[in-house]
């Protein structure tokens, strides 16, 4: 009997973290519940005590049903018949023991039926999820929409919805249309407003929709006649049971099979506003977008770990010319690089989740009482440093995700390209990661400014500013020689146009998350010496892919821009 979480002791080591008690505490609110539900607790200890359990058991599941599962779901899929979605047979057992354990909503209050847990253990149930099925992990991860209805919308909304979510109905967030991709701004679905009924209906096609045919819907949709940007937007729920909304097809992917997208034709759908007005893109579905972004971050690190397993079991079973593939220097140069991308995403990946624990705990409490000078300006910073790395962690999670998968194929040599092995599904999995929620390009332009204006150098020199013990000095020093050079690197771009900026600003996006992510493994690395491989293998590779782009930035002119820019001109390739 396997348990993804009890076998991954670097999970574990995410409740350790010293800011997890601060986490608890904010998140309980001092633990105001432990009067009112028998399964509050009472102290932080306690608190990190029931996610402890609650892993135990997610591990378990994952282990045990949704793992073994994920071959037939990924051959058969969802089925689209008459205008609605069916799960496959391994889908629906998937959900049902979820279900049964009471595992969706646990992030939702108490009040609502959920367990009011904080991010930490949510995003760690994504990761062990999508390491199980990523497909699976996008149906399971939707939950993130509750989070939005708890956030913004009305009380009435909240009591009709949320504790609904927590026995298990299926959510989507459908935001896209065949003209609207990562232009949420270019949204055309129309919602007009009943006078008579007091009620909103909605008109049009969404597409690339996760979960098309869930229960409840969070719906983007044009509010305000005469618009034709992102303040005429607004943002609806929508139930299943109201009608108005039929499945056109359900697309042919390349993975994530067991995770249907479908194309939605709306025709009079009823729906509620969530919040105000005119505030759907700038205010929630933003709110939204981050929040699965982070899922996304879960979901590759998830993957990343199972290309890691198959690759390392493969290389201690397969024999070549009378040893193990794995003495070979090729392969486990591979291999150990594989772990250290790993441990580094999942380093960013929790570091990230504790941000936005912190400051999204204070957004609540702020509801109930008046924050103090101190607490506005913890929040703000956390708020800061949350969407600061949310980019950066899409960004490098899902590129290392697809990194990891091929190299991991790549040691299973021909085999892998088979079907007879998981790491042909894991690898055609993984490469969704780097584009949806935002593709790695839309992550450098969110990020890139965070170069420009200092706040990552500036982060950067907090993670500096750090003692460390005598042993690891020289792997700090080598880090700050990577930071002066980012430095270096910031300043040759300073004042040029915005184009020759925005040219090389994923090699400065990169060069800055390499650093992040050497600082949070060498933290790691103080806490459980386990990490020091990692972390030496780390950051000896990223000084090596910082030395090339600061190169190419440095000898770069703009004269060298014209021979990129001619390709504008094409446009089409002769025969």
């Amino acid at each position: 009997m396997a348990n993804y979480y009890k076998d991954n002791k670097d999970l574990k080591f995410q409740f350790e973290h010293p800011l997890m008690k601060k986490i608890v505490s904010l998140k309980e609110q001092d633990f105001k519940d432990s009067g009112h539900f028998d399964y509050a607790p009472c102290t932080a200890d306690d608190a990190i005590d029931s996610y402890d359990k609650v892993m135990e058991i997610m591990g378990q599941i994952c282990g045990d049903v949704i793992s073994p599962n994920a071959e037939s779901v990924d051959k058969t899929g969802p089925v689209h018949h008459e205008g609605r979605v069916y799960y496959a047979t391994g889908t629906k057992q998937n959900q049902d023991v979820l279900t049964q354990a009471g595992l969706y909503g646990m992030a939702l209050p108490r009040e609502f039926g959920g367990l009011n847990f904080s991010m930490v253990p949510y995003v760690m149930s994504a990761e062990i999820v999508a390491r199980a099925d990523a497909g699976f992990a996008n149906i399971w991860g939707l939950q993130d929409c509750a989070e939005t209805i708890n956030e913004y919308a009305s009380d009435e909304i909240k009591k009709e919805f949320l504790p609904r979510i927590n026995c298990g109905d299926t959510c989507s967030m459908d935001l896209t249309e065949p003209d609207a991709g990562s232009d949420l701004q270019a949204v055309m679905l129309r919602a007009t407003f009943n006078e008579s009924q007091n009620k909103w209906y909605l008109n049009g096609v969404k597409r690339f929709i996760t979960n098309g045919d869930a229960e409840i819907k969070l719906v983007l949709a044009r509010s305000e006649d005469g618009t034709t940007d992102g303040r005429g937007l607004s943002y609806f729920v929508y139930d299943k049971k109201w009608g108005g909304v039929t499945v056109r097809r359900i697309e042919n992917k390349l993975g994530i099979k067991g995770s249907p997208t479908c194309e939605l034709v709306f025709n009079n759908a009823p729906a509620k506003l969530v919040g105000e007005r005119k505030l759907g893109l700038i205010k929630y579905v933003m709110s939204l977008m981050n929040g699965a972004r982070l899922g996304v971050g879960a979901q590759s690190v998830g993957i990343s770990e199972a290309a890691y397993r198959e690759a390392l079991k493969y290389a201690h079973e397969r024999a070549q010319f009378g040893k193990p593939i794995i003495q070979f220097p090729a392969v486990y140069e591979m291999l150990a690089l594989i772990k250290a991308k790993l441990q580094a995403s999942r380093a960013l990946l929790y570091e990230t989740t504790r941000f936005v624990d912190i400051y999204k705990a204070y957004g609540f409490i702020s509801e109930e009482r008046k924050l103090t000078p101190e607490e506005r300006a913890d929040s703000k910073k956390y708020q800061k440093l949350a969407d600061m790395f949310t980019p950066m962690l899409k960004l490098m999670s899902s590129e290392y995700c697809n990194q990891n998968a091929y190299d991991s194929l790549q040691i299973h040599g021909g085999s892998g390209f088979m079907k007879d092995y998981p790491i042909e599904r894991i690898y055609r999995d993984a490469r969704i990661t780097t584009i949806y929620e935002g593709t790695s390009q839309l992550q450098v332009v969110a990020a890139q400014r965070y170069v420009t204006n200092g706040s990552y150098l500036a982060q950067i020199r907090e993670y500096e500013s750090v003692p460390v013990k005598p042993e690891y000095e020289p792997y700090k020093k080598e880090i700050i020689e990577m930071t002066d050079q980012f430095a270096k690197a910031i300043e040759l771009i300073s004042g040029k146009d915005t184009e020759y900026i925005d040219f090389h600003a994923r090699r400065l996006v990169e060069m800055a998350s390499h650093i992040v992510m050497s600082y949070l493994l060498l933290t790691d690395t103080q806490r459980d010496e386990s990490y020091a491989v990692s972390m030496e293998i780390y950051i000896g590779k990223s000084k090596s892919w910082n030395n090339e782009r600061f190169s190419y930035i440095k000898d770069f002119s703009e004269f060298k821009m014209g021979s990129f820019l001619a390709v504008k001109g094409e446009t089409s390739v002769e025969a």
